[in-house]
């Protein structure tokens, strides 16, 4: 699916907005593909005219097909141990064979049928030609598995080609007060000096002199770090100019020293391709002061001897982290889409979907939505598109209904409304909205009703007032005593951007609390024709378009990062503590500060009321992997802090989601649906918390939940008994999350009446305004904090 034509200010032909890829989109490289020399290829059976040698021939017309059946394995023999951390698959030129179920293994020893190796990655790989590329953490291995468990066709697995790329991921390291030194650099013409290399800018550049006499190549960079440091990487990004690539750099050379005057060998010597993606070398890791990037060659064919970049970062070391203080992540799960929404439904399973045709690619008003399930249980993944309901569910409003059905609006086909029952995995038309909308948020409000403001993404631009939908009539109502004014921010780009993702949130008396993104505060009341009052502002805080909130425990709300306006704009690393249990006097107070500055993140919260910040880039720019931020941090409300956590192998920016799972893991997933640009990520990763492990790394015992009811009813006592002592219990809200926003996301610590041994009597808040009818994860905690797997409730 292409993306729809537009005019300069990013209009379609049918009036309304749409995202737009733009000219000057940042690009990032995954870790380079290995050099395949010498490596050999085994499998477990060949069809006719076929051979496992092809897939390593460089060579896209010849391939391997399986005879036998599945799961069908080929194995490919680097001869020596290497880092991995991605696996390039590319099927059939016609597509025919290609694989659809996959595991990828690696391995320090030869595998057997009884042991492949770790298991790295898994999941389910979109039908077609296209190249699939399938990242996971950096591990060390001499075999690399590619399992087939499917075909999206007849007949067996069919592989064109295999490339395996590794060099791992390391931390960036931090540019402040470091200075530079160049060979050559113009200074007749401003904005070329060598400093432009470290500004964070990368529309200024660094480029050597221009104006004669030019000087001939080579030419170097070299990067004063002020201090010795462990280094283990570059990343070089060429100007990104989109007609002019002058100098950008082809054959290099890289040094590390304590000496500027004596370099020693070099770490690191190649030759880059000639694109505008952003490129890694990764080396032995040497600790020195000055890190210095000689130019040998230009890369696409330049005579004139320049050269130029528009951002050098220096890589450091990957401390080793325990999982007790860090957590961990586990393997990349290949989805056959871009999870750009999902939702934990009961039954242990996860609903995601994106556009319409593609995976890869914008909408167009197709009618129609790519979905995929995730069974939590297996880890299977399957694929279904979503016709019936005539609805391209992207960039839509999404919400919960108290009877566990999830409800989506508007988004690609503005004023259509779709709703998902997870309990016979039905889709279903619900009545079009009043005003069509897309970016809109929505929230479930205590009496069942859907509360709806903003979205002028799709349909007419502004006048975004809001609406409420009532299940008694299955209809949708203007609020004119509520217009969208309250939540617009300053966003350069007026109300098509300022009335985006509201943080809305169900609070008592039916009232809606409105915490953000605009600097300034609300109340709304959906009653009658509606009405609205002022709540303060956000403390010191900005407007934070594309930060985020979460309600961790009862009337307090978390706010993290965000950015001025939509795009273009430098994230923070602001969070602040909001508390809204007293309406009449609603009190912020400033966290300190997260470990780095986000926004496009996801912010989800633990059954002990600690919150894991995922994700995320410090500059506010769709469709772009370049700054992105890659260790997970954690929000401690005890200690009003953040912690980092393990980082993640894979960037999760614009179009990401992060969710609670049931085992009280976190899934998190997406980035991208950007047509053919590199930052498509139709994949994800389960992050562990480090409440699900001992001090010694190994797994920490659960709790268990035993029996609980499946259904209450707020203000009651619930029983409920457990294998062995606990101290606590939480409910977690089961949401839909879009575009980092999970207006349906709250946990609820409960009060324990009275106990006998392992039976506990619990109380369940009164007020729907704190417990909203829906349903919810209900967690033991053990003395240690320790999570259950949550049993499932639906409260009324």
């Amino acid at each position: 699916m292409s993306i729809p034509s537009t005019d300069d200010a990013g209009h379609d032909a049918h009036g309304g907005h749409r995202h737009v890829v733009p000219k000057d989109i940042k690009k990032v490289a995954a870790d380079p593909a290995l050099p395949d020399a010498g490596w050999t290829a085994a499998v477990d059976s060949t069809a006719a005219g076929t051979a496992a040698a092809n897939v390593l021939d460089e060579n896209n017309a010849t391939v391997w097909t399986s005879a036998g059946a599945f799961p069908q394995r080929i194995t490919i023999n680097m001869q020596a141990a290497k880092s991995v951390s991605g696996l390039r698959y590319q099927p059939a030129a016609s597509g025919a064979g290609a694989v659809g179920g996959f595991k990828v293994f690696v391995s320090a020893t030869a595998p057997t049928p009884a042991n492949w190796g770790t298991q790295v990655a898994g999941g389910t790989l979109a039908a077609g030609a296209a190249e699939k590329y399938v990242p996971f953490p950096p591990v060390t291995g001499q075999y690399v598995t590619f399992q087939a468990t499917s075909a999206t066709g007849p007949g067996g697995a069919t592989v064109a080609e295999l490339d395996v790329h590794g060099g791992g991921w390391a931390p960036t390291l931090d540019r402040t007060g470091w200075t530079v030194a160049t060979d050559s650099q113009e200074t007749r013409q401003g904005g070329f000096k060598a400093t432009n290399a470290i500004d964070g800018e990368p529309d200024s550049i660094w480029h050597t002199k221009f104006t004669p006499p030019a000087a001939p190549l080579p030419h170097w960079i070299q990067l004063d770090m002020k201090a010795s440091k462990p280094v283990s990487g570059l990343r070089y990004l060429p100007r990104q100019h989109p007609t002019n690539p002058n100098g950008t750099i082809g054959g290099y050379q890289i040094f590390v020293s304590d000496d500027p005057n004596n370099l020693g060998a070099a770490v690191a010597v190649g030759a880059w391709p000639a694109t505008q993606a952003e490129k890694t070398v990764t080396f032995p890791q040497k600790t020195g002061r000055y890190v210095r990037l000689t130019a040998t060659s230009e890369a696409y064919g330049g005579t004139a001897g320049y050269s130029s970049a528009a951002e050098i970062n220096v890589l450091g070391n990957v401390p080793a982290q325990s999982p007790k203080v860090a957590g961990s992540w586990g393997p990349t799960i290949g989805f056959p889409l871009v999870p750009v929404a999902a939702a934990v439904t009961p039954g242990n399973k996860l609903v995601t979907w994106a556009a319409g045709d593609s995976y890869s690619s914008e909408p167009q008003e197709s009618g129609k939505t790519s979905t995929a399930t995730m069974d939590l249980n297996t880890g299977v993944v399957t694929h279904n598109m979503v016709a019936e309901t005539g609805h391209d569910m992207f960039c839509p409003g999404t919400s919960t209904l108290p009877d566990g059905r999830i409800m989506i609006t508007g988004g690609s086909n503005e004023a259509k409304t779709t709703i998902f029952n997870p309990a016979n995995n039905s889709w279903a038309p619900g009545p079009a909205t009043v005003v069509p909308r897309g970016y809109q948020s929505q929230v479930t409000l205590s009496d069942g009703r859907i509360f709806l403001i903003g979205g002028s993404w799709s349909g007419a631009i502004g006048g975004k007032g809001s609406e409420v939908w009532s299940p008694q009539t299955n209809t949708w109502q203007n609020l004119p005593g509520i217009p969208d004014t309250p939540i617009l921010t300053a966003d350069p780009e007026g109300v098509y951007r300022a009335d985006n993702h509201s943080w809305l949130f169900a609070a008592p008396g039916g009232k809606v609390f409105h915490a953000g993104p605009s600097k300034q505060m609300h109340w709304f009341n959906p009653t009658g024709a509606g009405s609205y009052t002022a709540a303060g502002a956000r403390g010191n805080d900005a407007d934070a378009m594309n930060g985020n909130a979460v309600m961790y425990d009862i009337g307090k709300v978390l706010t993290s990062g965000g950015a001025p306006s939509y795009w273009n704009s430098f994230s923070t690393r602001n969070a602040n503590v909001i508390d809204i249990n007293n309406p009449a006097n609603v009190t912020v107070t400033a966290a300190g500060q997260m470990n780095h500055p986000r926004v496009f993140h996801n912010s989800v919260v633990l059954p002990d009321g600690k919150v894991i910040v995922v994700g995320g880039s410090s500059y506010a720019f769709p469709y772009s992997d370049t700054t992105s931020i890659m260790p997970a941090e954690m929000f401690d409300p005890a200690t009003n802090s953040f912690t980092p956590l393990a980082t993640m192998a894979v960037p999760r920016n614009y179009h990401s989601v992060a969710t609670l799972l049931p085992d009280g893991r976190v899934f998190s997933g997406g980035g991208g649906l950007c047509g053919t640009c590199p930052t498509n990520h139709p994949d994800a990763q389960i992050f562990t918390p480090p409440y699900l492990y001992q001090a010694d790394g190994t797994p920490a015992p659960r709790p268990a939940i035993t029996n609980a009811p499946a259904t209450a009813a707020s203000g009651t006592n619930i029983n409920v008994t457990t294998g062995s002592a606990v101290t606590s219990f939480s409910l977690v809200k089961m949401g839909a999350v879009t575009h980092n926003i999970n207006t349906d996301q709250r946990r609820v610590p409960l009060t324990t009446v009275s106990s006998n041994g392992t039976t506990y009597t619990l109380a369940l808040p009164a007020d729907k305004g704190v417990l909203v009818p829906g349903d919810y994860m209900l967690f033991a905690l053990d003395a240690n904090g320790v999570p259950s797997v949550a049993s499932m409730i639906k409260t009324s």
